[in-house]
């Protein structure tokens, strides 16, 4: 069975972000057999969805892990309940409604230079993509660093309670030091 690991980049990020670019090395020099994917994400939440939805149709029949950060764990945790799969969420956002709320007006993205709106119907679109309740909490492992600068980590320490969890002192909201993580993050995946 192809096996599929699909990582989902942070706002205004891209697949060129340096946890990307790290499992995207380790997987071809020690899992070649894993196929790696880390798709740039529109800037829309209904087209981000889509583009996962895509994913997940166009490989069928394969086993499909996903990895996101900060705006990509939040749609990992999406993915997860949607498709029944395993995840690992680093420095997830929980509520990026909020957090983006006070960004409203025109956006420009910083590698894709596309523009875009964040008003009511931006924001609306991410509430809908939110997890309520989680119903397999064996498949999530979630990292989280207390120093991260953008998101508040304890929102996902407490969302995700009864999730393994690694909570570490310091660091940032990029998580310093992930590949350290990376044996680990596949075993857990696969």
């Amino acid at each position: 069975m192809q096996k599929i690991l699909l990582s989902l980049h942070g706002y205004h990020s891209s697949p060129g972000s340096l946890k990307a670019r790290l499992m995207s090395s380790y997987l071809a020099e020690h899992f070649p057999e894993i196929s790696f994917l880390c798709p740039q994400l529109p800037c829309q939440p209904e087209k981000m969805w889509t583009l996962i939805e895509s994913v997940f149709e166009q490989y069928k029949g394969a086993e499909i892990a996903v990895m996101g950060s900060s705006l990509g764990g939040y749609l990992a945790a999406n993915a997860s309940e949607q498709y029944g799969v395993k995840v690992v969420l680093i420095n997830p956002a929980v509520l990026p409604y909020c957090l983006l709320q006070q960004y409203t007006g025109m956006q420009t993205h910083p590698y894709t230079q596309e523009s875009y709106r964040i008003d009511e119907n931006y924001l609306q679109q991410l509430r809908k993509l939110a997890v309520k309740e989680l119903s397999d909490r064996q498949k999530y492992w979630v990292l989280l660093q207390k120093k991260d600068e953008v998101l508040n980590y304890q929102e996902a320490f407490d969302k995700f309670q009864g999730c393994k969890i690694t909570c570490e002192e310091g660091g940032d909201h990029s998580f310093i030091g992930f590949e350290r993580f990376l044996p680990d993050i596949i075993k857990f995946l696969f």
